[in-house]
C-alpha cells in the first residue's frame, strides 16, 4: 500500500487495526500435552509482496510450518483450510519461500536446513554443512529454487547450489562453499566477563543472526552477527559449473568480505558493540539502504554499497536524556533485548516493523525519509507507533502488500491493516471496541 506525496505515511501506520475474530490464528500443538506451539519465524510469499494471495509460512518450535491465506474476511467467516507439513523435529528458526513460490527452505535447530515443496509438502531436500543451530536462510534471487545460502550459530556462512552439491553418505546435499568463523576472520574471540562462579548466558559471540541477498552487488550476500554491528558483504560468486565442487574450499578460495567502516551500535561511548537481530532491505523511496536490528534498541541504517552506517555518529541528546540519532529509530518502550525478536520492511519501502521483547509489544516506524539530510526530521526516540493484542514476547514479523502479520510467545499470530474509520470508532470508544479490536497507538 502507497501512500501520496501529500499524505504523511505515519498517519497510516497510525490507523493499523486487528481483529479479534478474524485476524488471529492460532499455531496448533502437535503434542497431546502441549497446548502452545510458539512460532519462531514468518515469512509472506513473494506473491503477497506484490498484491497476490496472502499466504503465510508460520514456522514453530516443534518443527512444523502452517501456511496460512491471511486474507481479508468477515467475523463470521471461518478460517481458510491451512496446510501443515512438519520438515524438522526441532524447532524451526527462519523459513524463506523461493522466488516463485515453489519451495520452502528451512532453518533448524537440528544443524540441516530442509528444501519442501509448496505442492504436496514433500521433502526433496536435507542440507547439512553446519554444526550448530542454523539461524537464518535466503534463496539466490537469480537462480530460482537452485541456489541458497544458511547462517549458523556456530558462526559459519554455506552456500548450497542443489543441482551439483555433493551428497553425503545418507544423500544429504554438502555446501559448494563454507566460510567457518565468517565475523572472526582474524581467529579474536571477545571473553565476556562475568561475577565469578556464574555462567554468562547467550549466543555465542560468532553466531550468524541473517543474511541478505542485495541487488547492488550480482553475487553479494550481506551478514550479520550476534557481537557487534559491523556488516560483512560476502562475494558468494558460484564455483565453475564446469568443475565438480568441493564440499569445501581451501583458505585461499574463500572469499574477502567488505566491512561496514564502523559500528553504529557502540553509541555514546560504548565500549563494546551490540549484536545484530535482523536485517532488512529497502525498497522504492529506501532503496540502497539496509536496516539492522540490534539488541540494543534501535533500529540502524546503513548504506548500499559500501555498508557505511548512518546512525550512531551523534554524540548530543535529547530533552528527555536519549541519544538523539536522526537515522536510527527506537522508541523508550520499545526492548529488543532477545535474539527472537526480528524486524521487516513493507514491500513499498516506506514503513518497518519490529516485535518486542514483553508486553505483547510490536512497533511500526516511518522509514519514507530514511538516509536523507537529516534522517525522519527529528529524534528517532519517541517516533514509534504500538501494536499490542498479544502476550508476551512479539518476535516473528512480516508484510504483504498493506498488511503486517506478527508472531507471539502466546502461540498466536495476528494480522494487522489500516482502516480509517475502525482506528477512529476504536479511539472514540475505547472500552466498547477492545471487546472486538486491537489498534495501534503512539507509543
Amino acid at each position: 500500500m502507497q501512500a501520496g506525496p501529500s499524505m504523511p505515511t505515519r498517519s497510516i501506520l497510525q490507523t493499523f487495526v486487528s481483529s479479534n475474530k478474524s485476524d488471529v490464528f492460532k499455531c496448533h500443538s502437535i503434542h497431546e500435552n502441549l497446548s502452545v506451539n510458539i512460532p519462531y519465524a514468518c515469512s509472506y510469499s513473494n506473491a503477497a509482496k506484490h498484491g497476490g494471495v496472502p499466504h503465510l509460512a508460520i514456522a514453530t518450535e516443534q518443527g512444523t510450518v502452517d501456511i496460512l491465506n491471511t486474507s481479508k474476511r468477515d467475523d463470521w467467516d471461518v478460517e481458510p483450510q491451512r496446510v501443515t507439513v512438519q520438515p524438522h523435529e526441532n524447532g524451526i528458526f527462519d523459513v524463506k519461500w523461493s522466488p516463485s513460490d515453489t519451495l520452502i527452505a528451512t532453518a533448524s535447530g537440528d544443524h540441516s536446513i530442509r528444501i519442501s515443496t509448496l505442492v504436496d509438502g514433500r521433502l526433496l531436500h536435507v542440507l547439512r554443512g553446519h554444526e550448530g543451530t542454523v539461524k537464518s536462510v535466503a534463496w539466490d534471487p537469480t537462480h530460482d529454487g537452485d541456489v541458497l545460502c544458511s547462517g549458523s550459530r556456530d558462526g559459519g556462512i554455506c552456500l548450497w547450489d542443489l543441482r551439483v552439491g555433493e551428497r553425503g553418505d545418507s544423500g544429504e546435499v554438502m555446501p559448494v562453499l563454507s566460510i567457518a568463523k565468517a565475523h572472526n576472520l582474524q581467529g579474536k574471540m571477545a571473553k565476556p566477563k562475568a561475577p565469578r562462579g556464574k555462567l554468562v548466558p547467550g549466543v555465542p559471540l560468532q553466531s550468524i543472526t541473517h543474511l541478505l541477498y542485495t541487488d547492488t552487488h550480482p553475487y553479494g550476500v550481506i551478514s550479520s552477527c550476534a557481537s557487534e554491528g559491523i556488516l560483512h558483504l560476502w562475494d558468494v560468486r558460484l564455483p565453475s559449473s564446469n568443475a565438480r565442487p568441493k564440499a569445501k574450499k581451501t583458505a585461499k578460495q574463500l572469499p574477502k568480505p567488505l566491512f561496514s567502516s564502523t559500528d553504529p551500535t557502540t553509541y555514546a561511548g560504548a565500549r563494546r558493540g551490540r549484536g545484530i537481530t535482523t536485517l532488512a532491505l529497502g525498497t522504492g523511496p529506501t532503496t540502497a539502504l539496509v536496516f539492522a536490528l540490534g539488541i540494543d534498541s534501535r533500529v540502524h541504517t546503513y548504506t548500499l554499497p559500501s555498508l557505511a552506517p548512518l546512525s550512531g555518529h551523534m554524540d548530543s541528546t535529547s530533552a528527555l536524556g536519549i541519544l538523539d540519532d536522526p537515522h536510527a529509530y527506537s522508541d523508550e518502550r520499545m526492548k529488543t533485548n532477545s535474539f527472537y525478536v526480528r524486524m521487516a520492511t513493507s514491500p513499498c519501502g516506506r514503513w518497518l516493523a519490529t516485535g518486542g521483547a514483553a508486553e505483547g509489544r510490536a512497533y511500526l516506524y516511518d522509514i519514507s525519509a530514511a538516509g536523507r539530510a537529516g534522517g525522519h526530521g527529528h529524534s528517532g526516540y519517541g517516533s514509534g507507533v504500538e501494536l499490542r493484542g498479544q502476550t508476551g514476547e512479539v518476535g516473528a514479523v512480516d508484510w504483504a502488500d498493506g498488511m503486517l502479520a506478527t508472531c507471539a510467545d502466546d502461540g498466536t499470530v495476528r494480522t494487522w491493516r489500516p482502516d480509517i474509520d475502525v482506528s477512529r470508532r476504536c479511539r472514540d470508544d475505547p472500552r466498547e471496541m477492545a471487546w472486538e479490536w486491537a489498534w495501534s497507538t503512539n507509543a
